[in-house]
């Protein structure tokens, strides 16, 4: 198939994939909010949406570890079928885990696709071990230190806020989480919005198209807005979800789990590492329910989420090495 017509398809594919991911993550930046009436629905999702736009614009770091850390695009042979299995197949976990109401993660499903469809086009040499051990172990330790940090805020607004009056307390935090809700935006488009456009990155070079990793001007720009309109759909399932059924959530536990997970995944990208804002945020909420009260916490909804979290790599990969194995048949 002519070269530019693949591009295209990916192109359209990878601002399909942000676009989904904008719906499928909104939850992370408002879930919270929304369950404690800091915001209403729709203001919290136009919050959303306006900071994920301005976030995604300010930083290209991510992209460039996307583009050029998995998988090394100067050498795939078959490269931008290698991108067209990888963004299919991301997009239908996506979309899988979206209907089910479970948070999984768009990162997760994006890097494990990437690298299940570079091991099958090119064996194991396709992929750079030691960028994509880097890649894996931020995204293992990100939602660990997310519990920790959320525990320990959480802990100590608890005490030092316990002689104060649960109606002051709520009123004040209430209004807190509005700023935490538009940093958890932010924050949440200066990293995902990346990886759509280290997707695109990466097709341009092997397309042959640019010698070099820099995010051109109109990638990072419709990518943007990509994910911006996303957001703006809403992923009300999640919401439900993280906002209702881990536990009971109140504005001094929702400021403390937003909080906490704004800065691992601001740190994250201030160091260009790809890292699921969606573990973020649901391991903050659970390190932040411990902290209010162990027993709290619904842990079998929390083990359930925990579970999909372990299995999207792993099936990312399959189900992108089946696409890609399916696109090769066409080469």
């Amino acid at each position: 198939m002519d070269i530019t017509i693949l591009v295209v398809i990916i192109v359209i594919l990878a601002l399909g994939f942000d676009f989904i991911n904008g719906f499928h993550d909104t939850a992370n930046a408002i879930a919270t909010s929304v369950s404690t009436r800091a915001l209403k629905p729709r203001v919290a999702i136009l919050l959303a949406a306006v900071m994920n736009l301005i976030g995604a614009l300010a930083f290209t770091g991510v992209a460039k570890t996307i583009g050029g850390k998995v998988t090394d695009p100067f050498k795939l042979e078959h490269g931008l079928t290698v991108v067209i299995a990888t963004l299919i197949a991301a997009i239908i976990w996506n979309l899988i885990t979206w209907w089910k109401g479970i948070p999984s993660s768009s990162s997760h499903a994006l890097i494990g696709a990437l690298a299940g469809a570079a091991v099958t086009s090119e064996g194991w040499d396709g992929i750079n071990a030691g960028g994509f051990s880097t890649i894996v172990i931020g995204l293992l330790l990100s939602p660990i230190i997310a519990f920790v940090l959320g525990y320990i805020i959480m802990f100590l607004l608890k005490h030092l806020f316990a002689r104060t009056s649960p109606h002051h307390v709520n009123k004040v935090f209430r209004t807190g989480q509005i700023l935490t809700a538009a940093l958890q935006s932010f924050t949440h488009g200066t990293n995902d919005a990346q990886k759509a456009m280290g997707i695109i990155t990466l097709a341009l070079v092997s397309a042959g198209w640019q010698d070099h990793l820099e995010v051109p001007l109109w990638v990072k720009i419709s990518a943007a807005l990509a994910m911006a309109l996303g957001t703006s759909v809403g992923g009300w399932k999640i919401i439900k979800t993280m906002g209702t059924k881990i536990f009971k959530i109140e504005p001094i536990n929702g400021f403390s789990a937003d909080a906490s997970s704004a800065a691992v995944i601001f740190t994250a990208t201030l160091t260009h590492l790809p890292v699921s804002t969606t573990h973020a945020i649901t391991s903050s909420i659970l390190g932040v329910g411990a902290a209010k009260r162990f027993s709290s916490v619904r842990w079998d909804m929390a083990g359930r989420i925990i579970m999909t979290w372990i299995i999207t790599i792993p099936i990312s990969a399959l189900i992108a090495a089946a696409i890609y194995a399916v696109l090769s048949l066409f080469q």
